[in-house]
């Protein structure tokens, strides 16, 4: 299990009530460059390391792990193609491109919803020897950002001078994203970089309810060649021990602590979905920069599965900031249909469900109860 502790929630001002922000006003820009820079372990994983990883004793799988990652980091000392004289990282200078090790040149880390993959994952970033701007870091949405807002032969380029490349949240979930990184990932394992991902997929359930299966297996069999698979067993630490999702708050309570909280956001649910639709989701980091809390009011299901798709991602963006989010309405875990999380999205949802809520628990300090 991570023992990453949350961050300290903002405690309620007193006094004269600082202006209310509105999530809905914001509509950020964000230069390609700093999708590239800011492609490293999120504010919540700063500080983890494999020493900070508590494995549960009952899991045998979490020690084998980070037995694995510490003997994978300590082997990623060499930068590639130090040994074949001076060139540049992209190909260029004299003599050719550094040739790939042999074998497997990444791990991949299975298992599921909370059970600490992310926190070993942001471990080896930090174990890895070598400058911050030779690894990068980075959810599978945010890689594919980044190719759309690059190009792709521009993003192979880019990586292809790093010693480490970090995937969170592997996720396969159409045909086209399947190929654009696979494809990827052989340019850049070419070019000696090392991969890790971690994933929440079920076995035998990968591309279940997507796409056809043969195509799937086709593309997954060739990304596999690239990794050594850990699967990581447990329950979700963020629930292990602690109390059920917290019940939701009135609009009173809400709006209340949005208006007295420096930093908090305060928006209608409903409304924050309809301009989730015309931000890019890429922005959806940039759209919580400087927040304290997001409070919401009207929490109600959401209507249909891609607007679903656009609230896991800036559930993940909020989590990975560790902003708290206080609502009204109903509770989180009543989100998404039956359906929803009966299909092949499923895995996204509960991990949003378990991030929100352990962010709602985050923000109960901001209400004042009797």
């Amino acid at each position: 299990m991570s023992s990453s502790s949350p961050a300290s929630v903002p405690a309620p001002i007193t006094g004269t009530a600082p202006a209310t922000v509105s999530l809905c006003a914001r509509e950020p820009r964000v230069p390609a460059d700093r999708l590239v820079a800011e492609m490293v372990p999120p504010p919540r994983f700063d500080s983890v390391r494999f020493g900070t990883y508590i494995p549960d004793p009952n899991q045998p799988s979490q020690s084998e792990a980070v037995r694995v990652l510490e003997d994978f980091a300590g082997g990623l000392g060499e930068a590639p193609g130090a040994a074949t004289g001076r060139r540049g990282f992209f190909g260029l200078g004299r003599g050719r491109a550094p040739k790939a090790p042999a074998g497997p040149r990444g791990v991949y880390l299975d298992g599921g919803y909370g059970v600490g993959k992310t926190h070993l994952l942001a471990s080896l970033w930090h174990a890895t020897p070598a400058e911050p701007s030779r690894k990068a870091f980075g959810t599978f949405v945010e890689l594919t950002n980044l190719v759309g807002a690059l190009g792709f032969q521009q993003t192979v380029q880019t990586l292809s001078g790093h010693r480490l490349l970090c995937i969170d949240e592997f996720e396969l979930d159409d045909p086209g994203d399947t190929v654009l990184v696979s494809s990827l990932l052989a340019r850049l394992v070419e070019a000696g970089v090392a991969l890790a991902a971690t994933s929440n997929t079920l076995p035998g359930k990968l591309g279940e309810g997507r796409f056809a299966a043969a195509d799937f297996l086709r593309e997954i069999q060739g990304l596999s060649a690239h990794f050594r698979a850990l699967r990581i067993d447990g329950e979700d630490y963020r629930h292990r021990g602690l109390p059920e999702a917290p019940a939701p708050y009135s609009d009173e309570q809400v709006t209340r602590a949005a208006r007295v909280t420096e930093g908090a956001s305060l928006d209608d649910f409903p409304a924050l979905l309809d301009h989730l639709a015309r931000v890019h989701p890429s922005r959806y980091g940039a759209l919580t920069d400087g927040l304290t809390a997001v409070c919401l009011t009207g929490v109600r299901p959401v209507p249909d599965q891609s607007t679903a798709l656009r609230l896991v991602v800036l559930a993940d963006r909020l989590y990975d900031r560790e902003v708290p989010v206080l609502a009204s309405g109903l509770p989180f875990d009543r989100l998404f249909s039956e359906e929803m999380l009966k299909g092949g999205y499923r895995k996204k949802y509960f991990r949003a469900i378990s991030r929100l809520t352990a962010l709602a628990r985050d923000a109960g300090r901001l209400v004042d109860t009797p």
